[in-house]
């Protein structure tokens, strides 16, 4: 059974950076995608950056590009949200969430998820 355990949420002002991590464990395969989500109060959950495994492909929400940054410690089957310059906008609970083959944006379609962690910008 895979599970993904976040960490790295907090509070933090307009302007500064926060790293989040999803430890991933139990894969049998590299044939895997984990995306970062996040859901702001009242909106609908969405994917800001996304790694598929096998092929290194990215994706970044054009409200985030040049700003997060996503990677991935292969050792340690972990995968990093680099978040730089964050605004009041950006204040959300961030998931982490993972499926079997190549990264797809919408979060129906993914079979793992983590407990979430939050995210608050203060201005």
């Amino acid at each position: 059974q895979v599970q993904l355990v976040e960490s790295g949420g907090g509070l933090v002002q307009a302007g500064g950076s926060l790293r989040l991590s999803c430890a991933v464990s139990g894969l049998t395969s590299s044939n895997y995608a984990t995306g970062w989500f996040r859901q702001a109060r009242g909106k609908e959950r969405e994917l800001v950056a996304g790694l598929t495994w096998s092929t290194d492909a990215i994706h970044y929400a054009d409200s985030v590009k040049g700003r997060f940054t996503i990677t991935r410690d292969n050792a340690k089957n972990t995968v990093h949200l680099h978040m730089n310059g964050l605004a009041p906008e950006d204040t959300a609970a961030f998931y982490c969430a993972g499926r079997a083959g190549a990264l797809v944006l919408f979060p129906r379609f993914y079979e793992d998820w983590g407990q979430g962690t939050q995210v608050t910008v203060s201005s």
